[in-house]
């Protein structure tokens, strides 16, 4: 039978499948935690390395993407099917106004990122006074 040699998959829809082109690009879950002094971020992203990660910083976006291409290193040339594969996800915070910029960092470990975002000191109270007219 054909599918005892090709396994479940139909051999015929192959070549549908090979044409029909369609990048995944999945929104990973966030956490999204804050304390007196940061907001913290932390993306579930498994199967990335820390050079795979691209955090950018657009007109108060932090946009955090990553990708990743697998492929199969089997040397054989009679393998029946070798699948190539490619990951990537994405997703976008706008800033609070609150976030010192320049001090974000991140930190990847376990499959998971971890982006520290401080905060601004607030800043001091303006003095007033008040200019009693006589």
């Amino acid at each position: 039978m054909v599918q005892d040699f090709f396994g479940s998959e139909n051999p015929f829809t192959w070549e549908d499948k090979f044409w029909n082109i369609d990048q995944n690009i999945e929104v990973p879950s966030t956490n999204v935690l804050e304390d007196e002094q940061n907001f913290k971020l932390e993306i579930a992203a498994p199967g990335f390395e820390k050079g795979d990660f691209k955090i950018d910083i657009d007109e108060g976006v932090l946009t955090i993407s990553a990708e990743k291409e697998h492929s199969s290193d089997e040397t054989n040339d009679k393998y029946r099917k070798k699948e190539f594969s490619y990951s990537s996800i994405s997703r976008s915070f706008r800033l609070p106004e609150t976030v010192e910029q320049e001090r974000i960092d991140a930190k990847y470990d376990n499959g998971i990122l971890k982006v520290n975002l401080p905060k601004k000191e607030p800043s001091a109270p303006k003095n007033t006074k008040r200019i009693e007219i006589s």
